[in-house]
């Protein structure tokens, strides 16, 4: 004869397997419709182009259709708090960047939470940016960039796609690292940038090797060193702006995915082996050896600590520029 606590036990373990049961049927059938990567930023930058290659290979392997949808706007809280906003089923995620560690420092007001109000996927990939110029301009090195700069403190404009975004902030550690006085001009994006790099409105950015190494490649902008705290094999003849002038700098981007808080733990562990797997394709290598990305693969807590220890980073960096978003 069964006791009463073994009876009083029996109901929670219906619900239990139920909802084991219920879960597992659930993922069987995901995804059911659409999948949308939300990006922060204009399209065709950077941010862009790994966004549609990783939607691209996700598709592939979880066997349904993942679009790319840009919302940029206010130094990427637009497209961050859409996602932050949308319903925690595994069907929206945001490709967070640079910016999504740093904001909670440039801006008091967030509308949402950095991590209450996300998941972490992916960390999908890490980079550093390029100094580019325009190829008619007189700087042909960053000693140039700097001669110049300080002879002319203030007149000197240097491109980002957004306030606090890594190509504004590396700007900025470049600035105080090198001791000179360089306007930062914004724009919605990486691509609307080079546009007016190419055209001579603005004269010099930082900006991520995604978005730029197919022109420099093309000629169309000069490339005068990388980030990186070593040189790159994508870039060989490339100096770092270290060995070029300003001892010991180093800026990185990097690229993750998210999902809003709340979304099942089976579907995030769907979504993480999904970008597991497209980061180890063809196509992302080829973006790898062309674009200066090192690929990474690793479990879900690895993001939310890489994005800690970002924050921690920039901070002083941030404080140190007096720059904020209100």
């Amino acid at each position: 004869m069964r006791d009463n606590k073994t009876i009083a036990l029996i109901p929670a373990l219906v619900v239990l397997c139920f909802t084991v049961f219920a879960s597992g049927l659930a993922l069987a059938k995901y995804p059911e419709r659409t999948l949308r990567i939300v990006v922060p930023f204009a399209p065709g930058g950077g941010t862009d182009v790994v966004a549609r290659t990783l939607a691209q290979e996700m598709a592939k392997d979880l066997g349904g259709s993942v679009i790319v949808e840009n919302k940029p706007g206010a130094g990427t809280i637009i497209g961050t708090q859409a996602v932050a906003a949308s319903a925690p089923d595994g069907y929206t995620m945001l490709l967070g960047t640079f910016s999504h560690a740093v904001n909670t420092t440039l801006n008091s007001k967030l509308p949402y939470d950095t991590h209450k109000d996300f998941a972490a996927v992916a960390l999908i990939a890490r980079s550093f940016n390029l100094v580019v110029v325009n190829p008619k301009s007189p700087f042909h090195s960053v000693a140039d960039l700097i001669a110049v700069a300080k002879a002319n403190p203030g007149k000197m404009t240097f491109g980002t796609y957004g306030v606090g975004t890594s190509a504004h902030l590396a700007g900025e550690l470049f600035k105080d690292m090198a001791k000179v006085n360089l306007t930062a001009v914004p724009y919605k994006g990486a691509a609307p940038a080079i546009t007016d790099l190419i055209g001579g409105q603005i004269d010099v950015m930082f900006t991520t090797v995604a978005s730029a190494a197919s022109l420099v490649e093309s000629g169309q902008l000069r490339g005068l060193a990388v980030t990186s705290v070593e040189r790159s094999p994508a870039f060989p003849q490339l100096p770092t702006v270290a060995e070029a002038g300003v001892p010991f700098y180093a800026a990185e981007s990097w690229y993750g995915l998210f999902a809003p808080a709340g979304t099942p733990a089976d579907i995030i562990a769907r979504l993480n082996q999904s970008a597991a797997s497209a980061v180890q394709s063809e196509a992302f290598k080829r973006l790898g050896v062309n674009e200066g990305l090192v690929t990474v693969a690793l479990p879900l807590e690895a993001l939310d600590q890489y994005v800690r220890g970002e924050e921690a980073r920039w901070r002083g960096v941030i404080q140190n520029a007096g720059i904020k978003i209100e």
